[in-house]
């Protein structure tokens, strides 16, 4: 199992996270989804208004987001599974961490794996999906179910406490 990360950092906030740490937590959650062979997603950091904007246009949502995950209609290509990609506001980040570099690296984590299993086809539209999702995201993590879905301690809560994460759009390259 191999995951291959392609990360592009449109953000002010330069050098928070780093491809191989994100290329290894993209193979534990991968490893254990049972997915095999060799994969391939990218990372767009940005800033709220591009967020915004794809939000806008894709969800028909006209507010900023802390991720989003846009998954490939034809995952095949070449021998290589593509995921898709997935787009974090570092702003967002930024604001619910107070700036707090450390806080920032593990909420990046957090929207990293969240974006992975949006990939994956996880969603959260019910209770129970949500639920599944925190578990299987505070198992790769190493946290419990409740840090991995609500702020955690030292996290100012997110604009949509309710519903914080972003989702999931699905179109083709």
């Amino acid at each position: 199992m191999s995951v291959r990360v392609a990360v592009r950092n449109e953000s002010r906030h330069k050098r928070l996270v780093r491809r191989d740490a994100l290329e290894r937590l993209a193979e534990r959650i991968c490893a254990a989804e049972d997915v095999a062979g060799v994969c391939e997603l990218s990372v767009l950091l940005c800033d709220d208004a591009f967020i915004r904007t794809l939000n806008a246009e894709y969800r028909r949502t006209d507010r900023p987001t802390d991720v989003l995950a846009f998954g490939q209609e034809s995952p095949v290509h070449g021998g290589m599974r593509v995921l898709g990609d997935i787009v974090i506001s570092l702003e967002t980040v930024a604001r619910r961490c107070a700036g707090d570099r450390a806080a920032m690296r593990d909420e990046v984590r957090l929207l990293f794996c969240h974006g992975v299993l949006h990939l994956l086809g996880y969603d959260h539209g019910t209770k129970p999906d949500r639920e599944r999702m925190a578990a299987k995201q505070a198992a790769v993590l190493g946290i419990d179910p409740e840090s991995a879905w609500e702020p955690r301690p030292g996290v100012a809560p997110g604009p949509r406490q309710a519903v914080r994460r972003g989702g999931t759009v699905r179109f083709g390259r």
